[in-house]
Order: C-alpha cells, then structure tokens, then sequence
C-alpha cells in the first residue's frame, strides 16, 4: 500500500473514531526524568499540555490502570480535556477488557495502533493481536494496513461488541464481511 493510500485510510478511521476531531491547542515539554504528573506516572522525554497546563498525554514510566486498561510501562496514554482517559498506544499487545490489544508495531508505539476508552474509561475500540472471539463472534486482528479490512473491535460503552470484520463465516456472513449489531 503507498503512502499515500495508507495515511488516507489511516486519517478515515481516525475521523471515524473522533480522534481526528480539531484537538484544543497544546504545548511540548521535555521532561528531564521521570516525573508524576496529576497521579500519572510520565517517563522523561516529551510530554504534551493543554493550554490551561493540564497534561494532554505522554509515554508512562511504569505500567499503570487506564480506564479498564492496565497500561504498560513505555505505553503512551492521551487524555480528554478534563482528565479523562481518551485513548493509548500500547507498548506493546496488553489484554483490555479481556480482548489481547494490539500495541506497538514496527514503527514503535508513537506510529502504533490506537486503543480508545470512552471518558467513563470504558473500552471503545480496539485493534485485536490477532483473530480472537469476542462475545461469541470469531472477530479479525485489527491490522491498520494489508487490504485495509482490520478495523478493529468495537464496542458500546455497555461493554457490548458493536462491530468487527469476520475472521471466518458467521451465520448468514462471510469471512472478511463487517458484522454489526445494535444496542
């Protein structure tokens, strides 16, 4: 896949998941060890603020709860405004909810595949390591790149799955179709 292609399909899901919604203006500050910052534990290097000086997001230093998540050490964590999990780029595959995530692929965690929470710190969508059977639907790993088909688990704040692509027929569906279903 070029690039091109491949940052287009990338920019679609974040639209799609609302994280490419225009984020309030921050400012980067380097860290010089690591240092706790409104209860998280960032690591030295960049860290990210709002403009009001609350912490936006950075790379932890030791692993940590996030919303459902027990986060890993080396995993960078981004936060709403008000201070609630938004989402996390796993250092590398961490369960969730019970679901293996995907984290950091070849490019390392900042280019790696993202892990959004509602602000309740419920899951809202995750990139699976691999095929796995979520809630009884044989769902597809989460692949951000390939044919473009991953996509990732989705769920409602209730916990229920609210999409998947299909890693093998399913009733009615194919292998490779999207399964949705309602509240």
């Amino acid at each position: 896949m070029g690039k091109t292609l491949f940052f287009a399909v990338l920019l679609s899901g974040l639209i799609q998941f609302g994280f490419a919604a225009s984020p309030p203006p921050t400012n980067r500050k380097m860290l010089d060890r690591p240092t706790v910052i409104q209860g998280y534990p960032c690591d030295k290097g960049f860290a990210w603020f709002f403009l009001d000086g609350r912490l936006q997001r950075c790379t932890l230093a030791r692993a940590m709860s996030f919303g459902e998540a027990r986060v890993p050490a080396g995993s960078m964590i981004t936060l709403l405004p008000d201070g609630r999990p938004n989402f996390v780029q796993l250092s590398h595959s961490a369960p969730v909810a019970g679901y293996l995530c995907m984290g950091a692929g070849w490019m390392g965690v900042a280019e790696g595949s993202t892990t959004a929470f509602y602000p309740s710190g419920k899951l809202k969508q995750c990139y699976l390591a691999g095929d796995q059977m979520v809630q009884g639907v044989p769902c597809m790993n989460g692949s951000l790149v390939g044919d473009g088909r991953g996509g990732g688990a989705q769920f409602y704040e209730s916990g229920k799955l609210r999409s998947c692509r299909l890693t093998r027929d399913f009733g009615a569906m194919h292998r490779g179709d999207r399964f949705v279903q309602g509240q």
